[in-house]
């Protein structure tokens, strides 16, 4: 199915692949500069030097999850007019089901900043984020930057980013994204898949053979082989989009006349080129998949690495569902209320699912709602009682489908479709009941992702699955079932692009800045609290301590209920941590009353903390400390960041007066440089069991002067909740200059507002 090659590898015309020494091979750095990345890159890098990028993109997208923040860090930092088209979406917080009038507060504020600064304004329920981007903004040979991590418009041809509000912020002032310059990998693709072969069967594939062993980790995958030519446009991108999980950086494809035709049904030609590696172009390694080998796929909680054949996991039940009971026990450690029960979900032998759900940019495509209607009609019988919810992925999706009546076929069956909405891959739509066993084609199967909240003794699983093995599950009653079962011909219609729909409601301002707007504020939109620059010494209590070998974003701050939050700092600061470690704000909270007491002058408050450094030698009085010695919280944590683009996975650290991470590695660099841009120290630490725990003490004495100097190593005082000393050696490795004054200033904000005043 999938088979790795290590080391470097050349791709000689787009049709084999050889080995370094083979005769007739060109030089490694000619062949480097053939790659589909390093032509796009070279396009878009001002630094002069192909090692150290400076990237300027064409295009940016934010969404109602992220864009306030991203606007007031934006605002703040000196925004007037964006510099490059930026369209933001309303497709995550439109329910308006959570906190009264938040979430229309939100897009109001965000419609007034597109008039304001020359913005586009897509309305609710009319695209999800990354549809809409394919649809109307990305051409061949484009960079773009979204606020989302599954920012993958690699089919166009196109080397696009996820990235954290801070880095967002910056490309609407006009500045750089600074990258080294990533290696690449191809997926050499060959062969064609089965008819019951669905995209996210691949991706599962590709998935569940990179993930772990690091393969393709911030690396960018590069789609080439002739297998490439057998896949439509939406089955590309339901591949595409799931890459994200592989933790790759970016990803981009090969374009032929599929891509072609995409641009020309969607109004723009002018969009579409050739992109194609030179005739030999060297890669850091290859995946290679042969899509005649695929079969259908299904990924097991509590990550779409888990992935397995669906044949085997439903020819032995109690083995699979075992390991995922077994897995939780881990999972949930820090929730001893949480007992997941999934042998129960075994009826006769076979495993009763309780919930389906197709959505996103993943699923919502218009094949993959055509291919479940193909098995509903197939199987011409109604749904009962179980639950198959769907939303496509844009309005003009859902406009085609019910002119050629598909949408009609779907709810006659007993299908729930549903507007353009990413709640069920976040948990804000569809959360299911404690204890269910789901299956979804959407991005994420993380712990609690769908919506439950441990923290209250709930607990449900989701299993990731192609939509054809979906609607075959669905239409067998809810019982686990592949699609190759239903033998069904399935006849794809071809696809008309309603652009009036967009041109009848969404607001296009690009070019067209008014500044004399007023941005409309409700009143739950809060403005960042102030932050200190970095002091000269730190001293930090360990307010949380996570030895999973992996965190994600979803734990560090979950979404779901926490998502009409995000335009108030102070509120969604609360929910840090609250279903990995619920302790966790009581712990960041107690230290950061010392730190508000040394801002504030307060004396014996801050000399509350100020007390442990006895322990180390250091016995200044409390006055001097004040103005020297900076107080603060620390999360240690394995590999935190896997996931989500999320900045407040950091910013809420910051809100609570977190000052560090020191972990092992971060598991994305997305989650790092959100960590750098809001004056979080990002320490690293290769000791596989840090001997650290929670109410323990971290000086770090001369710290700024460590950062300045560059240091890659600082000496940190570690003072045992027993008065004991001992010392940590704590990496600075990889800081950039740009990184540093950053760290310096105390936040990105901070550094963009001494910039003005210089």
């Amino acid at each position: 199915m999938v088979t790795l090659h290590e080391g470097k590898h050349y791709l000689v015309d787009n049709s084999r692949i050889a080995a370094p020494g083979e005769p007739g091979l060109i030089p490694e750095e000619q062949a480097k500069a053939n790659t589909l990345t390093y032509q796009i890159m070279e396009k878009h890098n001002h630094s002069g030097n192909m090692e150290h990028l400076q990237i300027q993109f064409d295009c940016m997208g934010v969404y109602d999850n992220t864009y306030v923040g991203i606007l007031q860090t934006a605002y703040a930092s000196g925004l007037k007019e964006f510099p490059m088209p930026c369209v933001f979406t309303n497709c995550h917080n439109c329910l308006c089901a959570v906190g009264g009038t938040i979430n229309t507060d939100v897009h109001k504020y965000a419609e007034s900043a597109c008039v304001k600064s020359g913005g586009i304004f897509v309305p609710p329920h009319e695209a999800v984020i990354h549809q809409y981007m394919r649809e109307m903004m990305i051409n061949a040979g484009d960079m773009a930057i979204v606020s989302d991590s599954h920012t993958r418009y690699g089919t166009q041809g196109s080397v696009s980013i996820g990235e954290g509000g801070p880095e967002l912020a910056k490309a609407m002032l006009g500045k750089y994204y600074e990258i080294d310059y990533p290696q690449v990998i191809a997926v050499y693709l060959t062969g064609a898949p089965k008819p019951w072969v669905g995209p996210m069967d691949v991706a599962l594939s590709l998935i569940g053979a990179v993930f772990k062993n690091n393969f393709v980790k911030n690396k960018v995958l590069e789609f080439v082989g002739p297998g490439v030519q057998s896949l439509s446009m939406d089955f590309r991108n339901g591949i595409d989009t799931m890459t994200t999980e592989s933790a790759c950086l970016s990803s981009v494809w090969v374009t032929d006349e599929n891509t072609r035709e995409y641009f020309e049904v969607h109004g723009r030609p002018q969009g579409y080129r050739e992109m194609k590696p030179g005739s030999q172009a060297l890669y850091d390694g290859v995946v290679e998949i042969n899509l005649d080998t695929i079969v259908p796929m299904i990924a097991l909680p509590f990550h779409p690495s888990n992935a397995y054949p669906l044949a085997d996991v439903i020819a032995d039940p109690e083995k699979y569902l075992g390991m995922v009971e077994e897995e939780a026990k881990k999972v949930f450690e820090n929730n001893k209320d949480i007992h997941l029960d999934l042998k129960s979900k075994i009826v006769n032998g076979k495993i009763k699912v309780d919930q389906a759900a197709i959505a996103g940019c993943a699923a919502g495509s218009f094949e993959n709602i055509c291919a479940v209607d193909a098995i509903a009609r197939k199987a011409d019988r109604g749904l009962g009682t179980f639950p198959l919810n769907i939303y496509p992925a844009s309005q003009p999706i859902m406009y085609e489908l019910n002119r050629i009546g598909v949408l009609n076929d779907l709810m006659n069956y007993g299908v729930r479709v549903k507007t353009a909405f990413c709640g069920p891959c976040f948990g804000a739509s569809d959360a299911p009941g404690n204890n269910d066993f789901c299956i979804r084609h959407s991005t994420r199967n993380f712990p609690n992702r769908e919506g439950s909240n441990p923290a209250t003794g709930q607990i449900a699983s989701v299993a990731l699955m192609d939509s054809k093995s979906i609607a075959a599950t669905a239409f067998n009653g809810g019982y686990l079932t592949s699609a190759e079962d239903m033998q069904v011909e399935y006849k794809i219609p071809a696809y008309h692009f309603n652009h009036h729909i967009y041109d009848n409601i969404v607001y296009n301002g690009f070019g067209k800045a008014k500044p004399e707007t007023e941005l409309v504020y409700g009143p739950s939109i809060k403005d960042w609290p102030e932050m200190d620059p970095l002091t000269d010494n730190l001293l930090l209590k360990v307010a949380s301590v996570i030895r999973d070998e992996v965190t994600t974003t979803d734990e560090l701050i979950p979404s779901g209920e926490t998502a009409s939050y995000r335009s108030n700092p102070y509120k969604i600061s609360e929910y840090t941590l609250i279903r990995k470690d619920p302790a966790y704000v009581g712990n960041a909270k107690a230290i950061q009353e010392c730190e508000t007491a040394r801002r504030n002058g307060d004396e014996a408050k801050a000399s509350e903390a100020y007390e442990v450094l006895k322990a180390v030698g250091v016995d200044a009085p409390t006055a001097e400390l004040m103005k020297t010695t900076g107080i603060g919280s620390v999360l240690y944590a394995k590999r935190p960041g896997d996931g989500s683009a999320r900045e407040y996975a950091a910013s809420c650290q910051k809100v609570l007066g977190g000052l560090a991470n020191i972990c092992i590695e971060y598991a994305t660099k997305r989650y790092r440089s959100n960590c750098v841009n809001w004056g979080i120290l990002p320490f690293t630490c290769p000791e596989p069991e840090i001997n650290l725990a929670v109410g323990e003490y971290i000086y770090l004495p001369g710290i700024r002067k460590a950062v300045e100097d560059g240091a890659q190593q600082v000496e940190a005082k570690v003072i045992g909740t027993d008065g004991s000393v001992r010392s940590l050696n704590l990496d600075l490795k990889g800081v950039t200059e740009a990184e540093k004054q950053v760290l310096l200033a105390g936040s990105l904000i901070n550094f963009y507002k001494q910039d003005q005043k210089n």
